[in-house]
């Protein structure tokens, strides 16, 4: 890969926009790290469309806004796919736990009929 540079600016610690240019490998990364915590919201707001359909449901049938024998299943193939994928499983689990307890807040809040 040849070496060339962009000049985006670069906030220094002085607050001034006068920093050195960012090797352009750094700044492809920065671009695919953008790029995919982008995606990472997107596809967060669709589970969350679909995990209020859920606690609307719950809601419906009288069911309890938490499952706790699904999520344990949840937690173990999480667990397997990170593994599968060179993710730390113990990072993937904690990440799936705070998307259930922000779901099951969500869910305590739907009214029951």
């Amino acid at each position: 890969m040849a070496d060339r540079t962009t000049e985006k600016p670069e906030y220094g610690t002085n607050g001034s926009a006068e920093a050195p240019a960012i090797p352009a490998e750094l700044q492809d990364l920065r671009d695919s790290i953008d790029n995919i915590d982008a995606a990472l919201v997107h596809l967060l707001a669709e589970r969350f469309k679909c995990t209020k359909r859920v606690g609307v449901l719950k809601a419906a049938h009288d069911l309890p806004p938490a499952d706790p024998a699904r999520e344990a299943v949840q937690i173990q193939r999480l667990r397997s796919l990170a593994a599968g994928a060179k993710l730390d499983p113990d990072f993937a689990e904690k990440f799936l736990n705070f998307l259930i307890a922000e779901v099951i807040h969500h869910h305590t809040s739907i009214p029951r009929s």
